[in-house]
């Protein structure tokens, strides 16, 4: 049985549950001035006005023991549907045991009154329990109001270097969006399924952020390169494929924010989201869980979304191709159990792309905030605010300092100018300004001419075309300096949008080409060991050879012995240490127009001519570098040589097969010596592979 007390005047509505009709009529009397009272005879029935009212309910008086479905398993569906988040309850019981009191709180019952009760206590705690429910609400619509601003521009810069980045390699500008989209739904399906992950929505909310770097690298590889609209060679893919290298060094030479939780986060995605799970990826050769958790998620989003979106090379694919694909393991080898999130969110993955803007996303992003306040009530809600309010001048401070590039915001109402710290610093204006352009200092930086450039691009943006670009000259700490400004003006979302502000960004065109220098050069070294890297000495390499076509060469591949030990006992930031040591030790070993190589890995090359005996040279090279000590790790080297007398034609292909050959026999021979290649180590990798052919038949067989 169901019954509902109407009142003409519009009251809070209160259900109470209890089988008994005299304890109902009891409350009922003593609540039904003031409020609405709905009644049900047993927990089924509680369970079912729940699904039917939801929240216009604005709190439940519930007993504990009732036919159909107790207290407890009210309490059980309640959690289970997550409506005890907003629906208050008050147990009300003659069971006053420890036990079922203890029971109760965790189930998440806000008050417990035991029997029999006075009419003043009921009524006192269902108004309080009411009024803290409401200021609750209160809090988490305040907060959301307090950082969507903050969020949303926070959006709105990403999105504004997601298309200088589309602009530079060619990918389509919404390529960043997304990735964090699918980046997003992917950690929130495993959260889901993989508790022992420890996943939470700070983890969401960091890796989504990380994921929008991850091809940040790209910035320091060639344009031709980046943009060929066909297929690119061996020699260009192995200079593409230094771009995840290049993006995590941008991120570890951080002046600042380095250690920070976000950085670290995005350093794992740009260096390892080309790894792959059986170890077939790259920069590395990481697989498994060795490949950090961040970084496999957004690789599987940054491959679904490349194969869904046009590209220079390819058309797309249709979302069901991708899916088929990937699942089928044509573009590199995934986690199972990510794979499985993806055909749980299968359904969903295309509509989020299509459906889903910038603005649901920043939204998406506020309601997971506000789930996560109603997780931490033991947090003081101003200390919360701060928290939040925090960590969005985090992020803002730590884009504005990777990219070195002045970024600002203004207000129209009132009038006041925001400025990253480090564009303050380097403009020497304060990070705060009141009436921006009637501001002696910020005249003194703009000048006049600069002043009425501004007022003029403001006024030329509308709500459908926000943004406005320019050059002009800027006073940097009074030296004049050429700046390229670009502005996004910020609207209402009302029928008839009102002009709310700016945000921007000012990038000084001299260090930019500067900066760009620098990257070239990172495009044609390891952005690790500052060797060349293994595409660019390839083409010098064989530019030596055709010059000198009666010279004699050698090539000497380099392989450190040992060192996933170094990686497994010390970390990866250790092992890359060891890689920096032990190419140092190779420069110092070598003459200067020899070739020094990082090759890939812990693998290294040097290549050089020689007149006399090269014998002699070899074992030099060898003595110098092997049992050195870098603190507790001793470097042991496994070396394979061969060599092109001027009599022998012999290309630069087989010079480096036959040196690897050389190397596999020095590595089979016990490590920590040196090979020189023979015709006799064809037999023998002959021999060699068919053992091992015959071994997989068998077990093929088995």
């Amino acid at each position: 049985m169901i019954s509902i007390s109407q009142n003409e005047n519009r009251k809070l509505k209160i259900l109470i549950a209890d089988d008994s009709e005299m304890n109902r009529a009891i409350l009922a009397d003593m609540l039904g001035d003031e409020y609405e009272i709905i009644e049900a005879e047993n927990g089924v029935e509680a369970i079912s006005m729940l699904s039917i009212m939801g929240n216009e309910l604005s709190i439940i008086l519930l007993d504990i023991v009732m036919p159909q479905a107790d207290g407890f398993e009210v309490l059980k569906a309640m959690n289970q549907h997550r409506w005890i988040e907003d629906i208050p309850v008050v147990m009300i019981s003659a069971e006053n045991a420890p036990d079922t009191i203890e029971r109760a709180y965790e189930l998440g019952v806000s008050d417990f009154i035991s029997r029999p009760f006075d009419a003043m206590i009921v009524k006192r705690r269902v108004v309080n329990t009411i009024l803290l429910y409401a200021k609750q609400r209160k809090l988490v619509g305040l907060v959301a109001d307090q950082i969507y601003e903050k969020e949303r521009q926070n959006n709105l810069m990403i999105d504004i270097l997601s298309h200088i980045m589309g602009f530079r390699n060619g990918e389509s500008a919404q390529h960043v969006h997304h990735v964090r989209i699918f980046t997003d739904l992917l950690v929130k399906d495993l959260m889901r399924k993989k508790a022992d992950l420890s996943l939470n929505l700070s983890n969401i909310s960091k890796i989504s952020t990380a994921s929008a770097l991850h091809d940040i690298g790209k910035m320091g590889i060639p344009e031709e390169i980046l943009n060929k609209p066909g297929k690119l060679t061996a020699e260009e893919f192995e200079i593409m494929k230094t771009h995840s290298m290049i993006g995590a060094q941008m991120l570890r030479e951080l002046p600042v924010y380095n250690s920070e939780p976000l950085v670290k986060t995005a350093y794992e995605i740009c260096r390892w989201h080309h790894e792959r799970y059986d170890g077939g990826g790259y920069p590395d050769g990481l697989k498994g869980d060795e490949i950090p958790i961040a970084a496999q998620i957004v690789a599987l989003a940054d491959v679904y979304d490349a194969l869904t979106s046009d590209r220079s090379y390819k058309k797309a694919f249709s979302h069901e191709q991708a899916i088929s694909m990937i699942l089928n393991g044509e573009c590199g080898i995934f986690n199972p159990v990510l794979l499985e999130c993806l055909k749980e969110i299968d359904e969903t993955l295309q509509k989020e792309t299509e459906n889903r803007t910038l603005f649901q996303t920043s939204q998406r992003e506020i309601q997971n905030v506000a789930e996560e306040m109603l997780q931490h009530r033991e947090l003081n809600a101003s200390e919360r605010t701060l928290q939040l309010l925090e960590q969005e001048r985090m992020k803002n401070s730590f884009y504005a300092t990777l990219t070195h590039d002045i970024q600002f915001e203004c207000t129209a109402d009132p009038s006041v100018m925001t400025i990253s710290a480090w564009g303050a610093e380097s403009l020497g204006l304060d990070e705060v300004i009141m009436e921006p352009l009637n501001n002696p200092k910020m005249q003194a930086v703009l000048g006049e001419k600069g002043i009425e450039t501004v007022v003029q691009a403001v006024s030329h943006t509308t709500p459908e075309n926000p943004v406005s670009k320019w050059e002009c000259q800027l006073s940097c700490k009074g030296e004049m300096r050429w700046f390229q400004i670009a502005i996004m003006s910020m609207w209402t979302r009302d029928e008839e949008p009102v002009y709310t502000g700016i945000i921007g960004k000012a990038i000084d065109i001299h260090d930019s080409r500067m900066k760009m220098d620098t990257l070239e050069k990172m495009a044609t070294h390891d952005p690790l060991t500052g060797l060349f890297n293994h595409a660019h000495a390839k083409k010098k390499i064989m530019e030596r050879m055709a010059e000198n076509h009666k010279g004699q060469f050698a090539l000497a591949i380099i392989d450190l012995d040992y060192f996933k030990s170094a990686n497994d006992k010390y970390g990866h930031m250790f092992g890359d240490q060891v890689l920096i040591y032990l190419s140092d030790l190779i420069h110092q070993s070598i003459r200067s127009n020899d070739i020094a190589v990082r090759v890939g890995g812990d693998e290294f090359l040097v290549f050089l001519d020689y007149k006399f005996e090269l014998e002699p040279i070899i074992e030099r090279i060898f003595d110098s570098i092997y049992g050195k000590q870098y603190k507790d790790f001793r470097i042991s080297i496994s070396m394979g040589v061969s060599r092109s007398p001027w009599h022998e034609n012999i290309n630069y292909e087989e010079l480096f097969h036959q040196a690897d050959q050389a190397l596999y026999s020095a590595k089979q021979n016990g490590r920590g010596k040196f090979f020189f290649y023979d015709n006799s180590m064809d037999d023998a990798l002959s021999a060699i592979s068919n053992i091992e052919g015959n071994e997989q038949d068998k077990a093929t067989e088995v």
